[in-house]
């Protein structure tokens, strides 16, 4: 199992030094044929990681003995299963980030021009934030289930 997580940490490795050296060396900019094989090395090395961890992590989790008592070990079924409860909240953070920068900055111009519109723009942003909240509900429901 040991090899799945090195497998996996390899391409966050890559990805981490390949950013060290363009922040030192940024005149010297591989070719984008080169960063683009290199980028689709790092997703297929990764998700053949996360794929066989997933895989695996199942089969573990359905041979473990249910136990009556206080223990508080997490097997790793239980930790891929937290971790999937917390991506909800996760991506619909994301996907509010990425709705809030244009909702946002289109706001202030209207709020420069027009600032009895303030009251509209807060309701806009509000819709947009609306979306991780819906993400953080989902992670909620799904945690009150394991």
């Amino acid at each position: 199992m040991s090899w799945l997580i090195a497998m996996m940490g390899f391409p966050v490795a890559a990805t981490i030094a390949a950013g060290i050296w363009l922040e030192l060396k940024p005149h010297r900019l591989p070719s984008p044929h080169w960063l683009k094989a290199g980028v689709l090395a790092n997703f297929l090395v990764f998700g053949a990681g996360l794929a066989a961890t997933l895989i695996l992590g199942v089969q573990e989790a359905m041979a473990a003995e249910l136990v009556v008592g206080g223990t508080t070990e997490i097997s790793l079924g239980r930790g891929l299963a937290l971790i999937g409860i917390g991506l909800p909240t996760a991506l619909a953070a994301i996907g509010a980030g990425i709705a809030l920068g244009p909702v946002g900055s289109a706001a202030l111009a209207v709020i420069a021009e027009k600032p009895e519109m303030f009251g509209r723009t807060l309701i806009y942003m509000g819709l947009a934030e609306g979306i991780a909240i819906y993400g953080l509900v989902m992670s909620i429901l799904m945690l009150g289930k394991i």
